[in-house]
């Protein structure tokens, strides 16, 4: 049977040899270099089926609830001690919407392999093999392709995004581009740490937690010691803190060797949502580079010394065909994205980051090559 011609989400059948292509490359690289526990490519017939049958099953409801389901193609000789069903379940429409309640705590994966030309599900996991092709059921209509990091920690990288009939394939090369932040370059997996605690891991899952509250918002990442800030924000400050609060940074400074990363992660989860919950109040919460939150609510005005406001920035989203655009900051999503962009361009040593209620994510940072701010828009990557 030829799966391709089963397919009926066309968005599915568009995407399938481009998914490939990434996960054989990756696959190759990581072979190349020696590491080991390496997942199996799947063939562009087995990812336009698994994106199909999603797709559809996204917009069933099972009591109500949407279906919510992370899926993992791999071998379960390769899941270490899996939960394995009985007998093989066939992989459809129906038998995913009938598993999702059961399934959709975070970290818990369903499944796939492959029997000749089709699928089946085989039970559920929690381990994963490096560079393991996930496809994750996020809300109705709305797929995210992504991959366990060789390093396993952290947030996964996404490899592609489809919503409805719109397709983001995320562009790699982008983090290549002069005074890329951190941030970003780490996202796209061009740049990770296989320590547990490294800062720029950790300021990944703020900017996941602070998305994931939906009230939109502004984080300030400042210079730690540093008090210049100051002068580009309006006093008297409306929600001071005296000292700093230390939750996440005391985390950061642990040493690896005295706790479990389990023990760690849940830790961090708790103290990072302490932290992200704040930039829901109006005003932009201030944190130092070390995660030491300074200040949460204050306004964001022009820097004496600032000749002129901002009329434009270095626009970049890192998907295909996402070229780099100047444009006015207001363009990129109001009044937010206005003062985060002057903030930026008053305190080079800064970055923002800013969430919208419609979901959209934004780095704001300094590029001294072209002399603007930039805005890398990274909801694409946060999925």
């Amino acid at each position: 049977m030829d799966l391709t011609l089963d397919s009926t989400y066309q968005a599915a059948t568009k995407v399938a040899d481009q998914i490939e292509n990434h996960f054989s490359k990756h696959l190759a690289i990581a072979a190349v270099s020696g590491e080991e526990d390496l997942a199996t490519v799947p063939h562009a017939k087995f990812i336009e089926k698994m994106l199909d049958v999603a797709f559809w099953a996204s917009l069933r409801r099972e009591e109500g609830v949407p279906t919510r389901i992370s899926l993992a193609f791999l071998n379960p000789c390769q899941a270490g001690k899996p939960l394995k069903f009985a007998q093989k379940l066939p992989f459809d429409v129906r038998v995913l919407t009938k598993l999702a309640p059961g399934v959709e705590r975070a970290g818990v994966h369903v499944g796939v392999w492959y029997e000749g030309d089709n699928l089946f599900i085989w039970g559920t996991t929690l381990k994963l093999p490096n560079f393991c092709f996930v496809l994750d059921v996020s809300e109705p209509g709305l797929l995210v392709v992504k991959h366990r990091r060789s390093v396993g920690l952290g947030k996964f990288a996404n490899v592609a995004v489809l919503k409805g009939d719109q397709v983001k394939i995320v562009d790699e090369s982008c983090g290549l581009l002069p005074d890329s932040p951190e941030i970003v370059t780490s996202l796209l997996g061009l740049t990770s740490s296989a320590v547990w605690n490294d800062p720029v891991n950790v300021l990944i899952q703020i900017a996941v937690s602070m998305r994931a509250h939906k009230r939109g918002g502004i984080l300030l990442v400042v210079p730690a010691g540093s008090t210049k800030w100051k002068e580009s924000i309006v006093h008297p400050l409306t929600y001071p803190l005296s000292p700093a609060f230390s939750g996440v940074a005391d985390l950061v400074r642990q040493d690896g060797g005295k706790v479990t990363e389990i023990y760690w992660q849940n830790a961090l989860r708790r103290e990072v949502d302490n932290v992200t919950g704040l930039t829901a109040v109006d005003g932009a919460s201030v944190i130092t580079d070390r995660h030491e939150l300074i200040t949460f609510g204050a306004k964001i005005t022009r820097a004496p010394w600032s000749k002129h406001g901002v009329d434009k920035v270095v626009m970049i989203e890192p998907v295909i065909g996402g070229t780099p655009e100047l444009m006015h900051p207001s363009a990129i999503g109001g009044t937010r994205h206005l003062s985060a962009a002057q903030f930026v361009n008053d305190q080079p040593e800064a970055i923002a980051l800013v969430a919208s209620q419609d979901g959209y994510f934004t780095v704001f940072s300094w590029s001294e090559q072209v002399q603007l701010v930039q805005a890398h828009r990274i909801d694409t990557l946060l999925l």
